[in-house]
């Protein structure tokens, strides 16, 4: 029997690791709170797009995807979660 897990692994700005999740949700949160240490509001980046850094938006970015990377943005700070499988 095979079991089959999305992760989500956070990163911050600059490549450092930061954490794994299995729920996005979290991810977001701690991605959050990474880029929002300006004054600027947080945005998320996908395909060249910015979008308002919302927990439905980024749901909507990884459904159906994998091995995908969204970018939280907010003047010099920011962080990065990839979507990927954990096959046990």
């Amino acid at each position: 029997m095979t079991t089959k897990v999305n992760i989500y692994c956070l990163f911050e700005s600059d490549g450092n690791f930061y954490g794994v999740y299995s729920s996005l949700k979290a991810a977001h949160r701690d991605a959050l709170k990474i880029s929002n240490k300006g004054i600027r509001e947080v945005f998320l980046e996908a395909n060249g797009i910015y979008h308002k850094a919302t927990f439905a938006k980024l749901r909507s970015f990884f459904q159906g995807e994998m091995d995908k990377k969204i970018r939280y943005v907010s003047g010099t700070h920011g962080a990065f979660i990839v979507k990927t499988k954990l096959k046990e």
